[in-house]
């Protein structure tokens, strides 16, 4: 297994594939791995057992519905522009389908490009509902009056896109740099864990707290007023 590399040896390594290459590679390896933190989060939170939305639900229920539904914008809009043209009228975009035109082997740019084309396809969905949901809103839409529906969206299908995208800083990895990447190494620290344990733990107390005053065996910290923060 290879050591971790820093931030400033991770970008000295991409660097290193060229002075046209290099730089976008680096760009897009540090948006896709932004993007597998988030949508980790997501999952991690909302995505992974009954009991933990639960914790969420008892801990602050409307504020919890909010950062699923931020999260769950932002990660569309994320793939939305990871995938997108490489120019939107006269302004340039970094996205992901300007690598293989920046690669000079033939073999190795067709795989790029496969792994791209592949990217862009599973990512469709969330451009439609950037384009008329998040981003816009449709007239029509908004109105349900006669708009074509916003195209399937479930997070199976976000599971897949980001995984598309991922593959594709992959390809480049292995053919330029001949080294695989593991997105494992991303998904630290597991913050969203780490919160909901430590919420779990403050309603588990404020339980308790209640059932000593209900029986009228409070302990002093029982009768403290909350402290502002």
């Amino acid at each position: 297994m290879g050591r971790y590399l820093s931030a400033e040896e991770s970008k000295a390594e991409h660097l290193a594939l060229g002075p046209e290459l290099g730089p976008v590679y680096h760009s897009l390896w540090n948006e896709v791995a932004w993007l597998h933190f988030k949508w980790r989060q997501y999952v991690q939170l909302f995505d992974s057992s009954k009991e933990r939305i639960e914790i969420l639900n008892e801990g602050a229920s409307l504020f919890f519905r909010l950062v699923q539904d931020s999260l769950w914008e932002d990660t569309l809009l994320h793939l939305s522009a990871l995938t997108d043209p490489e120019k939107t009228g006269k302004k340039e975009n970094l996205t992901l389908r300007r690598l293989p035109a920046l690669v000079a082997d033939l073999q190795v740019r067709r795989r790029i490009q496969e792994a791209v084309d592949a990217a862009v396809v599973a990512a469709e969905f969330a451009r439609d509902w950037r384009n008329r949901r998040i981003a816009h809103r449709d007239f029509a839409l908004a109105l349900a009056s006669g708009a074509e529906p916003l195209a399937p969206a479930s997070r199976a299908r976000v599971c897949e896109a980001v995984q598309k995208v991922c593959d594709v800083i992959r390809q480049v990895s292995l053919g330029c740099r001949g080294s695989d990447i593991y997105y494992g190494e991303f998904s630290e620290p597991n913050d969203g864990l780490s919160m909901l344990y430590t919420l779990r733990a403050g309603i588990e107390a404020e339980r308790s707290r209640r059932e000593r005053l209900r029986a009228g065996q409070p302990v002093p910290e029982d009768l403290d007023p909350p402290r502002a923060l």
